[in-house]
């Protein structure tokens, strides 16, 4: 199937999931276009990190369908690594290897996976770290970074592989308020050059500021989803009124 940028670079139709007999994504439907900024939010334990974790194949699903390009995630036959190449992941933890430097860490990938030509990766490195602004850290190793810091060459480190849409699971979440806006700034920066992005997140000045659409989960499904003005200002389920009385 030959994808084509009028349709929906991420497609997920009715998709559930169970883990045991506890379901945790009870038909969950959403699109998204190139270009677009997607946030999801909820309570705890509503599915939101379980969903993008489908959508780069690391959750399998038991029913449903999610299209990336026109791939079919949940087809047996999937070359996950060719997947992931399509579609970066940042987690909560950076998950950095301690042992190599910043510029090292963002280099493993396209010079182990992609095969690429060392001084060729080395170059895009450079740039990347430059992009997450931490000139100067190229040398450093994790340990001597803060929080804010290693979160962001974990981005750049996805960024390597040069991604057509990025997920963001809670990137900020184990960070220090002071350094939460350095990593907010940074993906600002990639939705301006029109990286596709999904982020579960529980910033919603910034979902408010950065996304086109607003996806609420609660218990497994959608509940309201709409434009942030409309969302923040008119919510009409009860539920979405609620959890937004008590986080705003």
């Amino acid at each position: 199937m030959t994808w084509t940028d009028d349709q929906p670079m991420v497609s997920v139709k009715d998709v559930r999931k169970s883990f045991g007999a506890l379901e945790v994504l009870k038909g969950v439907s959403l699109d998204v276009m190139k270009g677009e900024v997607i946030c999801i939010i909820g309570p705890s334990g509503s599915g939101k990190s379980t969903l993008i974790r489908c959508i780069n194949a690391l959750n399998d699903i038991q029913g449903g369908s999610i299209l990336v390009e026109g791939q079919e995630v949940n087809d047996p036959d999937l070359d996950k690594l060719e997947l992931r190449k399509k579609v970066g992941m940042v987690f909560q933890q950076y998950n950095l290897f301690p042992h190599k430097t910043a510029l090292e860490n963002i280099m493993m990938a396209p010079l182990l996976v992609l095969k690429d030509d060392k001084a060729a990766v080395e170059k895009l490195a450079r740039r990347l770290i430059k992009k997450v602004r931490l000139e100067g850290k190229e040398d450093s190793y994790p340990g001597e970074l803060s929080g804010g810091q290693q979160q962001r060459v974990a981005i750049a480190r996805s960024l390597a592989m040069n991604p057509d849409v990025m997920l963001f699971d809670e990137v900020t979440a184990a960070l220090d308020p002071e350094t939460v806006n350095e990593v907010l700034t940074t993906i600002k920066d990639l939705a301006k050059d029109g990286m596709t992005c999904i982020l579960v997140t529980h910033e919603m000045g910034f979902a408010r500021e950065v996304a086109d659409h607003i996806y609420f989960t609660d218990r497994g499904v959608i509940v309201e989803h709409g434009a942030p003005d409309v969302f923040f200002d008119a919510a009409k389920d009860p539920r979405t009124v609620e959890f937004l009385g008590q986080i705003l």
